[in-house]
C-alpha cells in the first residue's frame, strides 16, 4: 500500500481538502469514501473511513477521502448533506477522470457520509455502495432516495451502535430486501472491532464487484 497524499480537489464551494491513497500497479477503479458527521467531530482522518479505504486500496482502488465542506481546511459551511452531496460528486467525478484507465467507481460512507454517499450514489451510480452505519432514518426533513441498487449495496452496521440504532438499517433495509452485515459487540465507531470492519470489507466487496482474484 502506498503512502497517503493531502491533494485539493476544486468544489462550488472551493478546494476540498482530501487524503488520496494511490494503487501500486495495475488499479481497478477509484473510490471515494465519505466522514461522518463534522459536528460531531467527524473528519476524513476517522479510523473507520481510514479501515475501509485501506481495505479498498488493497482490493485496487484508488482512494479519496475529501473533507467536505466546512471541515479541515476545506471552505463552506455544513449544509446537513445538500451542498455535501455536490462536494461528494465533485470528487468522484475528479477521481474518475484521473483514473480513466480503471474503470469501477466504489462510493463508501460512515454515518453521516453513508447518508451523504445514498443522495450521490442516486447520481453517479456506482459499481459498489459501501455503508458503514449509515445515518438512515435520522434525518427526518430529508429522506434518504430510493437505493440505486440493492445488488451492488453492501452495508455493514455494528450490533451495539448507540449513535444509528441496528433498528434504523434494519428497517431501512427491509423493504429493499437488502441484506445486512451486523458485526457482533460492535458500536458504532467500531471500537475494537476495526480488524474485524476491514476483513469483513475484503471478504465481501470483491463478490458484488465480481472479482475473480
Amino acid at each position: 500500500m502506498q503512502t497517503p497524499d493531502t491533494i485539493q480537489i476544486p468544489g462550488l464551494c472551493g478546494p476540498l481538502e482530501t487524503i488520496y491513497l494511490p494503487v501500486r500497479g495495475n488499479a481497478k477503479g477509484v473510490a471515494v469514501i465519505n466522514h461522518p458527521n463534522p459536528l460531531q467531530g467527524g473528519t476524513n482522518t476517522n479510523k473507520v473511513i481510514q479501515t475501509a479505504a485501506k481495505a479498498l486500496n488493497i482490493l485496487g482502488f484508488h482512494c479519496y477521502l475529501p473533507n467536505l465542506r466546512g471541515v479541515g481546511n476545506s471552505p463552506g459551511v455544513h449544509d446537513y448533506g445538500r451542498g455535501e452531496t455536490d462536494d461528494c460528486t465533485a470528487v468522484i467525478d475528479y477521481a474518475c477522470a484521473q483514473h480513466p484507465e480503471a474503470p469501477k467507481l466504489v462510493l463508501a460512507g460512515f454515518s453521516f457520509g453513508g447518508y451523504v454517499s445514498l443522495f450521490a450514489a442516486a447520481q453517479r451510480k456506482p459499481d459498489m455502495l459501501l455503508l458503514i452505519g449509515p445515518a438512515v432514518k435520522m434525518y427526518t426533513e430529508r429522506a434518504e432516495p430510493p437505493l440505486p441498487d440493492a445488488a451492488s449495496t453492501l452495508l455493514i452496521h455494528g450490533a451495539d451502535d448507540e449513535v444509528v440504532p441496528l433498528k434504523n438499517a434494519l428497517e431501512w433495509a427491509a423493504p429493499l430486501d437488502l441484506p445486512t452485515i451486523v458485526l457482533p459487540a460492535a458500536s458504532h465507531f467500531f471500537h475494537g472491532k476495526l480488524i474485524p470492519l476491514r476483513d469483513t470489507v475484503l471478504r465481501y466487496a470483491p463478490l458484488i464487484l465480481d472479482d475473480d482474484d
